[in-house]
């Protein structure tokens, strides 16, 4: 068994000069799945308040950024064991362009809507979502999705441990307790664990099953952890270049979306990043000893919150800096070297990369003005998902209900039917439910 096989079979044509992972890469750019992201959007497309990158932009920077840490770490270490085994450019780009297939609209809002929803039927879980679009739901062969290959697919599988394995019992999604004529989601226990989907079993037992028994039941291992679900403790290597590329695009480029937008103020970047941004600023003012004077950390935040061109050098800098810093990390548990090798960041940038993440939540997730059309989109993802199972037979569209019936009545047809709705679908499916306003039957389902 080799990492580059695929679950159903299938032979390139003799003239075809494409590899695997160019192979893997236009299946995925040509896919239903990557189409749609582009009406995703990384937060909420609700109002006059999104960011200005959809899902598809902000794939398509995390695998740009994945294939220049693969070239990254080549040139800073050409003698290391590791180095032998990076990816190709064309499979890290599709590992990175699949990376939010699996997200349902209104982002993560809407992943929990989806888990609640879900929650008798095996849950929802967006990176377990992607697993089952790739491996099932698209239409690229009879009975393998995408029939993408084993490495790709190992790439993508983020979270090696089944959804009933790492869910903790305890933290069976409910409603809160108090409103009597509203339903509001407990978000503690709506939350669904890091995971892929039980029904995609099989093909995880297929992805792994180079790998000797030992060497998979260390790299399945999850920690459990009181009052909390289960969490996995390894990736692949592929895997860790996508998941430090996804972290900088979302630390950096949602920070210049938000910044553009004028959704986070200066003062407060500057009292929370002054001091994590310090390595930054060395660097900077080492590289460019004349630019900013003895104030380096003042120039920066003025160029950040200034001039539209000299964001964007402030931007290029700082994911030329969390890039170059790239290193490797060990895990000598394992044999196999995709498992036995990780990229990561440590150190003060990981500090610096954890700073900006936390002041995208803090400072803009996690304000109410964002939080109000959280609750809403979380609230019709629900009523659409309960309608379209209360009625399968009269609300679903043709297609979707073909699929329904030929699962028996499953309701994870339905979830596999909403997930894929862009935010504006959703919407338009939601007014068309439940608004008062009359309905067309013109309308597109």
């Amino acid at each position: 068994m080799n990492w580059y096989a695929r679950r159903e079979a299938w032979s390139a044509q003799a003239e075809d000069a494409r590899e695997d992972g160019d192979i893997d890469y236009a299946r995925v750019v040509h896919s239903a799945s990557f189409r749609r992201l582009q009406g995703k959007t990384q937060i909420l497309n609700l109002g006059d308040s999104d960011f200005y990158r959809t899902r598809l932009t902000h794939s398509l920077e995390v695998a740009q950024i994945a294939g220049g840490l693969a070239r990254q770490l080549a040139k800073s270490f050409p003698d290391h064991p590791a180095t032998a085994h990076l990816p190709d450019r064309s499979l890290i780009h599709a590992i990175g362009c699949t990376h939010d297939f699996g997200h349902p609209p209104f982002g993560h809002g809407g992943e929990v809507a989806l888990n609640y929803a879900l929650r008798d039927a095996g849950g929802f879980e967006g990176n377990g979502q992607t697993l089952r679009l790739l491996t099932r739901l698209e239409r690229f062969s009879a009975n393998a999705g995408a029939n993408l290959c084993r490495r790709t697919l190992l790439g993508v599988l983020k979270y090696p441990a089944a959804f009933s394995a790492a869910a903790n019992p305890a933290l069976r999604p409910r409603l809160l307790d108090g409103p009597t004529t509203i339903r509001v989601l407990d978000p503690a226990t709506c939350k669904p664990p890091k995971a892929y989907l039980d029904s995609e079993a099989d093909v995880v037992d297929w992805i792994l099953a180079p790998l000797s028994p030992a060497e998979r039941d260390a790299f399945t291992a999850l920690d459990h952890r009181e009052g909390k679900h289960g969490k996995t403790r390894h990736k692949s290597f592929d895997c860790s270049i996508m998941d430090l590329a996804d972290d900088i695009a979302y630390g950096v480029h949602d920070l210049e979306d938000a910044i553009a937008l004028g959704l986070v103020q200066k003062d407060a970047f500057a009292r929370a990043l002054a001091a994590p941004s310090a390595p930054f600023l060395d660097a900077i003012k080492a590289r460019y000893p004349g630019e900013s004077g003895n104030d380096v950390f003042s120039a920066m935040v003025e160029g950040l919150f200034g001039d539209e061109g000299l964001r964007k050098r402030y931007v290029s800098r700082l994911v030329g800096h969390f890039m170059t810093g790239a290193t490797y990390r060990e895990e000598a548990a394992f044999g196999e070297p995709l498992l036995r090798w990780r990229v990561t960041l440590e150190g003060p940038r990981r500090a610096f990369l954890d700073a900006l993440q936390r002041f995208i939540v803090d400072e803009l997730i996690a304000s109410p003005e964002v939080q109000h059309l959280e609750f809403k989109g979380q609230t019709m993802v629900v009523a659409v998902t309960e309608a379209l199972a209360a009625d399968p037979a009269r609300l679903l569209p043709k297609t979707a209900l073909e699929r329904y019936e030929a699962a028996s009545g499953a309701i994870r047809v339905i979830g596999d039917h909403v997930a894929a709705m862009t935010d504006t679908h959703l919407l338009k499916t939601y007014e068309r439910l439940f608004s008062p306003r009359m309905g067309s039957v013109f309308d597109r389902l």
